[in-house]
């Protein structure tokens, strides 16, 4: 299984925890079955039509995934995903 780091913000969805392990083939499978698992992260993670919600951003071992192939991307046993959602603000 995947390690998949959590944000503060998401850690409510996820019992506090500040990583987790899920199981998937590719950045998309494992993320859906982090959704799965912890399903308040679903609507955080994902838009209505199963995508990314574009302020997620994603890296599998440091490299964003939207320069690899997106949730496609293969995941390994020992690979680590990060999520970052997008900050905004200031002036």
């Amino acid at each position: 299984m995947a390690t998949v780091k959590i944000p503060p913000v998401l850690r409510p969805s996820v019992g506090g925890e500040k990583q987790v392990s899920a199981a998937g083939s590719n950045v998309g499978e494992v993320l859906k079955a982090l959704a799965t698992e912890h399903p308040q992260t679903q609507s955080q993670l994902f838009s209505a039509d199963g995508e990314l919600n574009r302020y997620v951003n994603v890296y599998l071992n440091d490299e964003d995934v939207r320069v690899l192939d997106g949730l496609q991307t293969t995941v390994g046993e020992s690979d680590t995903i990060v999520i970052l959602p997008a900050m905004a603000g200031g002036r």
